[in-house]
């Protein structure tokens, strides 16, 4: 797999780095950034995936939560994808709408034509892009995913249904119950069709019921998210997680809302949960 590097800036003693490839899950040209911490001139380190939420791309989340400095205390490498496949020739929402299509890939696998044949973004951050990092740079097979938002949907979908691949999660503002929410329909229908079933697959409520493995989650909402009770629903989540024992730490944050403010607030504290199940040297 061949990648280009397209940009390199310092910070904090290590860098960070963007790329361009091929993806052949997503089947057209993706771009990802990645912060390598100081610690990696010596050692292959471990690796966050931080998945960015509607109408995102690899850059909101490195240029805007200030996670760099943690990062490179702690000795983790940061990576994020854009947040869905890109391209003149793939396929977007019929009226341009911000919450389907491009920039809004919801981390699925799509089934339904003609979004089937780009939008496998499950497949990209769970096979590909991993095979991609750990083949090009000094990193560790010790993997944590965390989110924002519809990303935060993704983190925890994503755990959820691979409990051997990721030591922890965590999310800010997920979309917990897609099922169950206007954003979250509108995407699997989209994406999936009719059939329910197919819906499950993603939505961490129903996974987390049927869940026979745990991985740490820690869920961060604020409570003045305009998205609270209509898109994002993490009592339901919190419901599910006390009737199953799962070890889910759900904190409401007074007075906080849905922007990246909220998210520079509590990323250290994210990364340091992070960084207790990640084998770091």
């Amino acid at each position: 797999m061949t990648i280009e590097n397209i940009s390199n800036t310092k910070a904090f003693g290590g860098w960070h780095k963007q790329y361009t490839h091929f993806s052949t899950a997503l089947n057209c040209t993706m771009r990802f950034a990645i912060y390598l911490p100081p610690q990696a001139e010596q050692q292959n380190v471990p690796v966050l995936y931080w998945l960015s939420g509607l109408t995102c791309t690899d850059e909101n989340f490195m240029q805007k939560a200030g996670a760099q400095r943690i990062a490179a205390e702690l000795g983790i490498a940061i990576v994020a994808p854009d947040t869905s496949p890109r391209g003149d020739n793939v396929a977007d929402d019929k009226d341009g709408a911000y919450d389907f299509g491009l920039g809004a890939g919801f981390y699925l696998n799509a089934t339904k034509p003609p979004f089937d044949q780009h939008y496998k973004m499950y497949d990209y951050v769970v096979s590909e892009l991993p095979a991609i990092i750990e083949a090009h740079f000094p990193v560790t097979n010790q993997r944590s995913i965390s989110g924002h938002s519809m990303g935060g949907h993704g983190a925890l979908t994503i755990a959820l249904k691979n409990p051997n691949l990721f030591a922890s999660v965590s999310a800010f503002s997920p979309i917990c119950n897609p099922m169950d929410c206007p954003w979250g329909i509108k995407a699997f229908r989209g994406y999936l069709g009719d059939d329910q079933q197919q819906w499950q697959q993603y939505d961490s409520c129903e996974l987390m019921q049927n869940s026979q493995q745990f991985v740490p989650a820690l869920v961060d909402q604020g409570s003045n998210d305009n998205f609270l009770d209509e898109q994002l629903k993490p009592h339901a989540l919190e419901k599910v997680a006390q009737q199953k024992g799962y070890p889910l730490e759900l904190r409401m944050q007074p007075g906080y809302d849905h922007s990246y403010y909220f998210i520079a607030t509590f990323i250290e504290e994210h990364l340091r949960f992070h960084a207790k199940y990640l084998k770091i040297n």
